[in-house]
C-alpha cells in the first residue's frame, strides 16, 4: 500500500456498470441488483497528511459543489474509521474533485472508499477485510466496490461482490449533461417489475465481452430520461461515434459511457463532442488495470 502522504495521493476512480439489472427489492426498500462494474483510470485523488485534528481541504474542477461539512462522506468515513479503529480521528485530507457530483459514476462512494485506504495507512490500522467492508457499506452501497476497486460482479443491494479477471483495458468516453441526478428519484420513478439476472459467466476477450454487453441492459435508464432528456441525447449520439463497440449510461445516470475502438477514437470523438456540445463534460479514458 502507497504512504498516505505520497504526492500522488490514493486514487478514487469513476466507476461504471457496464450493464445493470434490478431484479428485486427488500421489504426494507432497497433494490436488489446485478451489475457489471468496471473503473476507469480517471477519477478523483485522496491525501491524508498527519495533523492534531480532522480537516477537509477541497480543490478541483467540481470542488464547488461540495462543502466540508460534517456530513461529507469524506468526513464520514473518517470518522467511522477512526471510531472502529479506536484512534484518534486526526488527518489532514485533500480531496481533488475532478468527477461531476450525482453522476451516476461513484464520485462520492470512490471518494469514501479512497479516504479509508488513505486513513488505513496513515493510521497504521490493519483491520480484518470483512469489517472494512462492513463499514464501507454503512457509508453507502457502492463503497464496498469503490473499496475493492476491481472489476467485480455486485449483487444484492451493493454488498455482495465477486472479483473477476481484469477486463479488456477498452479506452471509454465519458459524457455527461451537465446536470445532476439524484438516484434515489431515479428509482422511485421506475417502472414495476424486475429483471433476470445476467448469465453468470463474464467473456474475458474483447469481441465476446462486447456481445454479451450488447445482450444486457440498464435497467434505470427510462426512469432516468424521463427526468432528464438530456440522458436520451447523449445516448442517440454515442452509438454513431467512429469506434464506439457499446454504450450505455451509467447507474442510475446521467452519465454515459462509450466503449471505443482505440484511444485515437475515443479522442477524436472527445473534441468532436466538445464542440458540438460544448456544455457537456467529455473526457477520454480508459478502464483500468489492477
Amino acid at each position: 500500500m502507497p504512504d498516505a502522504t505520497h504526492a500522488g495521493g490514493f486514487p478514487a476512480p469513476a466507476k461504471l456498470n457496464l450493464f445493470l439489472h434490478v431484479t428485486g427489492r427488500r421489504p426494507d426498500g432497497y433494490h436488489l441488483l446485478d451489475s457489471l462494474v468496471a473503473f476507469t483510470d480517471y477519477g478523483d485523488t485522496v491525501q491524508a497528511a498527519p495533523s492534531d485534528t480532522l480537516s477537509l481541504e477541497l480543490s478541483g474542477g467540481f470542488a464547488g459543489g461540495l462543502s466540508a461539512e460534517p456530513d461529507n462522506l469524506v468526513l464520514r468515513a473518517a470518522r467511522l474509521l477512526a471510531e472502529a479503529a479506536g484512534v484518534p480521528a486526526q488527518a489532514a485530507l485533500h480531496l481533488t474533485k475532478r468527477l461531476p457530483i450525482a453522476a451516476g459514476i461513484g464520485g462520492g462512494s470512490a471518494d469514501a472508499a479512497a479516504t479509508l485506504r488513505a486513513l488505513a495507512a496513515l493510521w497504521r490500522i490493519d483491520l480484518p477485510t470483512g469489517e472494512l467492508a462492513k463499514l464501507a457499506l454503512s457509508l453507502g452501497a457502492d463503497v464496498p466496490a469503490c473499496l475493492l476497486g476491481q472489476p467485480c460482479r455486485m449483487t444484492g443491494i451493493g454488498e455482495t461482490l465477486t472479483p473477476l479477471p481484469a477486463l479488456p483495458a477498452l479506452p471509454v468516453l465519458l459524457v455527461n449533461p451537465g446536470l445532476p441526478l439524484s438516484t434515489p428519484a431515479v428509482f422511485k420513478a421506475r417502472q414495476p417489475g424486475f429483471s433476470a439476472p445476467a448469465p453468470a459467466a463474464i467473456p474475458d476477450t474483447t469481441s465476446e465481452l462486447i456481445a454479451f454487453l450488447h445482450a444486457q441492459r440498464n435497467d434505470l435508464t427510462a426512469a432516468a430520461t424521463g427526468l432528464l432528456p438530456d440522458i436520451a441525447d447523449i445516448l442517440a449520439i454515442l452509438p454513431g461515434l467512429p469506434g464506439c463497440l457499446l454504450s450505455r449510461m451509467s447507474g442510475s445516470g446521467p452519465t454515459c459511457f462509450a466503449l471505443m475502438q482505440d484511444g485515437e477514437s475515443a479522442a477524436a470523438a472527445a473534441r468532436s463532442l466538445a464542440r458540438s456540445h460544448p456544455g457537456w463534460w467529455v473526457v477520454p479514458t480508459s478502464l483500468r488495470r489492477l
